[in-house]
């Protein structure tokens, strides 16, 4: 995407338009489909995105890529594993050559951790990407640690203080999904 004025200013109108299309409800694919043809529009920008929604009634979550890294999904009592998911192009390239943005499905369970994050926390001038890779992933292998302590620890261990790029990261842990508690005899209920 780029620094300065001009990318937040860029930046400002993606976060905006995702926000409208999100409201609609539509789809992960459609969103980033129709958000490439936000930012083609937009002057010589690229993006890449990651754009997922969580159903908790079903446990599920919808992702679909746009030149993105790959999530990490960390279920319970097992090692970190990096999604191999169809990668889309980044945003602002018209779709390039026809590829599309496909959705996946995860299902996930209570205590599983999808892990989001962006290239400049695993790409540097220095080492290969699939070290870094390996890397965040024995990082995230470590039992017990908070999401927040998790991302603490990732950015501490991986971030370069002289990096030029910069690095979002969110670690989501599924919580359990209360009851629903349906009016019966002896309860109450609408009206009551």
């Amino acid at each position: 995407m780029g620094h300065g004025v001009h990318a937040a200013a860029t930046m400002g109108q993606l976060r905006m338009a995702t926000r409208t299309l999100a409201d609609l409800g539509l789809e992960p694919a459609r969103v980033l489909r129709h958000l490439d043809h936000i930012t083609a529009e937009l002057d010589g920008t690229i993006a890449t995105c990651v754009y997922a929604t969580w159903d908790p009634h079903r446990s599920r979550c919808r992702v679909a890529l746009a030149g993105h890294p790959p999530p990490i999904v960390i279920r319970s009592g097992r090692a970190p594993e990096l999604l191999s998911l169809p990668a889309g192009v980044p945003l602002g390239t018209g779709g390039l050559g026809g590829t599309r943005f496909e959705n996946t499905f995860l299902d996930l369970f209570p205590g599983d951790r999808l892990v989001l994050y962006t290239d400049g926390l695993v790409e540097t001038r220095d080492d290969a990407l699939d070290d870094r890779l390996g890397l965040l992933l024995s990082l995230l292998a470590e039992p017990g640690l908070s999401p927040e302590a998790a991302c603490d620890r990732l950015l501490t261990a991986l971030r370069h203080p002289d990096a030029a790029d910069d690095v979002a990261l969110v670690i989501a842990r599924v919580r359990p999904h209360p009851p629903t508690i349906a009016a019966g005899p002896g309860k109450h209920g609408e009206g009551e």
